[in-house]
């Protein structure tokens, strides 16, 4: 299935100059959202990578982290942005290709050793992920890889992350 076909393109959206690949058009095809987890699943499976939890940022990575895990057996943890938690958070603040951001998680969430991997819809210059992955070593579990619907890859977001493994589906 080529899942090009269902991202749309919107130009210099969220400011001029950026072209956003917006995912909603995919979520909406039901063959297109059932291939895009299945597609997932298995490029996990075949790397013979296994995680306790998976972990999404708020919030286009929820809407792929949560049937992920259901697929691989995992629980699910999401990060948020602030505010958003009612018990006590790690969080980090970092920067985005446009601007700057913060992200929390619980602090009973994960527990040191648990093996975790990290989805997103999308990776760009890898500040959203980098800094996922610096909450969940704070608390000391074990990242095992990243993945992602898109890559945009002339931003080359890969070199910020860690050296675990990083499945995409779809390169730009």
């Amino acid at each position: 299935m080529d899942l090009k076909s269902l991202i749309r393109d919107v130009p210099d959206f969220p400011k001029s100059g950026i072209l956003f690949r917006d995912i909603t058009t995919l979520l909406r095809d039901p063959d297109g959202l059932r291939h895009t987890i299945d597609s997932f699943t298995q490029k996990f499976v075949d790397a013979g990578i296994t995680a306790d939890y998976i972990v999404g940022m708020e919030s286009r990575g929820f809407l792929f982290g949560t049937p992920l895990a259901y697929q691989m057996k995992a629980g699910f943890v999401p990060v948020r942005k602030p505010g958003k938690l009612p018990s006590a958070i790690h969080s980090i603040e970092y920067e985005l290709e446009y601007g700057t951001d913060c992200l929390e998680i619980h602090q009973d969430a994960l527990h040191p050793g648990n093996k975790v991997l990290i989805v997103d819809d999308l990776i760009a210059t890898g500040g959203t992920a980098s800094a996922t992955a610096k909450l969940v070593n704070k608390i000391g579990c074990d990242l095992v890889g990243f993945g992602f619907i898109i890559e945009l890859q002339d931003l080359q977001g890969r070199k910020n992350l860690p050296d675990v493994p990083i499945m995409t589906l779809v390169e730009y």
